[in-house]
């Protein structure tokens, strides 16, 4: 089945949480913290597989979890950090932010793409010492992995896209011209998936040329099948637009080239004006009348046009030769540009935005930040109290509070945590 939209949950690894220990050794007095550091969680990475051409394997696993990082532990011995989780996609893999539809990255090349990363291990309480502070009974655990839902779309990587009303001959003609073996019957849609081939050049040059199932009119809102690969065409360089020049179903062939025109533009105007060569199949049903009359009205919209007799493999090498001359001035295959960089939460640690909610007398302190801090505390340890309320005061929570109105003895509340706030 092919399978070329997917929605799938990804959750990096949790770093690991810093260690609370003190060197203990014989003949040694008061050796000090040795708590180690927690090590970072896995992250979430994509790389292309070329052996995979559809997402049909997202469709029964949708969540991808890291590992998280280990904690920290005595003798100022870190944790170790967690694996990497590298999920294999078909190249030509868009991945969307589902919530915003921002592109996160583009799966084109082969390099391996982080899109969500492991939280950064926490501190060990060997980073707490001070000379006022010399047995802090604190560490600071790890920070969350990145989490969120994304949609994989998979948009094919082909120079040259076959075009066109169904049943007028695009498997053919990929079948001939390149080694693809598609399904080649006289009825409608026989083509139901895109089919790539790479045609092959005596000067052993070769481009990719994918045959897209037929579009027909009304594509573009979901009438047939071609709305759902019109995507598909948006990458290939050059459109080669085959159209039944002999009217062999009752069809006017200028009407069929108008109407798939118009279905590309609706659903995307950049292709109104992406290069395209006309080819005028299945002449040998044609009248000289039929071909000329067509011809010279691709010609004077200025298109070249090429009639052939694809079954028979006749007129394809001049468009051949034509299709690989415009490559040759063509841009390479787009890559799309990521819209939405990931944001790692390594470098996200100096993120102290917070806000404050007065309701019913209480003043509650709300930020994601805090939960890590409140976890980090030991609130039966006096320095750790103290640790408490100097971030309290650097992070101009104390000052906002006092804006807020707030009096001696009013009751703040911070993830669960309540106390009396004195000035």
């Amino acid at each position: 089945m092919f399978v070329d939209i997917a929605k799938i949950k990804i959750k990096a690894g949790n770093g690991g949480n810093g260690a609370v220990s003190f060197h203990r050794e014989k003949y040694v007095a008061a050796g000090g913290p040795d708590g180690g550091d927690g090590g970072r969680g896995g992250n979430i990475m994509f790389k292309a597989d070329d052996n995979l051409s559809t997402l049909a394997d997202f469709r029964y696993k949708r969540k991808y979890i890291a590992q998280n990082g280990q904690n920290g532990k005595a003798a100022r011995s870190s944790g170790k950090s967690a694996p990497d989780l590298v999920i294999k996609v078909p190249r030509g893999t868009l991945i969307k932010d589902i919530e915003t539809g921002q592109i996160i990255a583009d799966i084109s090349t082969d390099e391996e793409n982080i899109v969500a990363h492991g939280g950064k291990g926490g501190f060990g309480n060997m980073h707490f010492a001070t000379p006022t502070r010399q047995a802090p009974r604190f560490a600071k655990p790890g920070m969350d992995g990145e989490e969120l839902e994304v949609q994989l779309e998979l948009k094919l990587l082909a120079d040259v896209a076959l075009i066109g009303y169904p049943n007028v001959g695009k498997s053919t003609l990929i079948s001939v011209v390149s080694e693809a073996k598609p399904v080649i019957s006289n009825y409608h849609f026989t083509t139901i998936t895109p089919v790539l081939g790479v045609v092959r050049r005596a000067d052993g040059r070769s481009f990719v040329m994918a045959d897209i199932p037929g579009l027909i009119e009304g594509a573009e809102q979901g009438v047939g099948l071609g709305h759902q690969f019109l995507r598909h065409i948006e990458r290939c360089r050059l459109l080669v637009h085959v159209v039944d020049v002999s009217g062999s179903e009752g069809r006017d062939p200028i009407s069929d080239f108008k109407i798939i025109n118009n279905e590309l533009k609706k659903f995307n105007p950049e292709l109104a004006n992406r290069p395209m060569l006309v080819v005028g199949n299945k002449c040998d049903l044609a009248s000289e009348d039929q071909i000329e009359n067509f011809r010279k009205y691709i010609n004077d919209l200025g298109f070249k046009f090429f009639p052939i007799m694809a079954a028979i493999n006749y007129g394809t090498e001049p468009l051949l030769n034509a299709i690989e001359e415009s490559l040759s001035k063509l841009p390479p295959i787009k890559i799309y540009e990521a819209e939405k960089p990931s944001i790692s939460t390594l470098e996200n640690d100096s993120d102290q935005s917070f806000k404050i909610i007065k309701e019913n007398g209480i003043y509650t302190v709300e930020g994601k930040w805090l939960i890590r801090l409140i976890n980090s505390i030991n609130f039966d340890d006096y320095e750790s109290l103290q640790y408490f309320q100097k971030i309290l005061i650097s992070s101009g929570i104390n000052q906002a509070l006092l804006d807020s109105g707030i009096k001696n003895g009013d009751t703040v509340k911070i993830h669960g945590f309540e106390f009396d706030f004195i000035e």
